[in-house]
């Protein structure tokens, strides 16, 4: 037992002196490759680099900026509006009218749209944002651009009636007494009545039922 114990420590170190001695040659052998890599490495680092490589570089960034050129827009040029003479703001219900007048031909337009056409040509509603202008008889001497907002169209011509009267006095103050008269300059302080609980709208009842 202690002779076969032996032969197997021999053997074992036998291997592991062959393995050093492989090993000992394989870095003897990274040694000698070494400096020819960096010979290789720094001869073709001294070349210059193709012209076949460089061509789709070129292509590319031509490409890009052909690309660039298309995305590019010109500015628009841009309607030069003239100043507002008079300016007034107008409310009724939970409608708001913000009115600029401009020396023009008696144009009125709300939301960049004709005012027959914004009113559906509703004669009521009609009359009612003239009125202003008739009262006062400027009517044809001056264009009448309104942002209109919130509410619906019968509370927005009367929201549009008051700032119109509003933008007047602003221009003219001569003119408030005949717009007061007319009852122009007054706010309609009208608003919905709140539902109330246990009936169907503000006032109206459920329907009842007897039997």
């Amino acid at each position: 037992m202690a002779k076969e114990s032996k032969e197997k420590v021999k053997k074992a170190a036998t291997k592991v002196l062959k393995a050093a001695g492989k090993k000992k040659e394989i870095k003897e052998a990274k040694k000698k490759i070494a400096p020819e890599r960096t010979e290789v490495h720094e001869a073709a680092a001294s070349h210059a680099p193709s012209p076949v490589r460089a061509e789709p570089q070129v292509k590319v960034e031509q490409a890009a900026a052909a690309k660039v050129e298309k995305v590019v827009h010109k500015p628009k040029a841009q309607k030069l509006r003239p100043e507002a003479l008079s300016f007034g703001t107008g409310r009724r219900k939970t409608a708001i009218a913000k009115v600029k007048l401009f020396s023009g031909s008696g144009e009125i337009s709300i939301n960049r749209t004709p005012l027959s056409q914004y009113v559906s040509g509703r004669q009521l509603l009609l009359i009612q944002v003239n009125k202003p202008l008739k009262v006062v008889d400027v009517v044809g001497r001056y264009d009448v651009l309104v942002k209109a907002s919130g509410g619906g169209i019968a509370s927005q011509a009367g929201a549009v009636s008051l700032g119109i009267a509003r933008a007047l006095i602003r221009l003219n103050p001569e003119l408030k007494p005949k717009l007061k008269a007319e009852g122009l300059l007054t706010r309609d302080s009208r608003m919905k009545e709140r539902k109330k609980y246990g009936r169907k709208k503000a006032r109206k009842r459920f329907q009842y039922s007897k039997r």
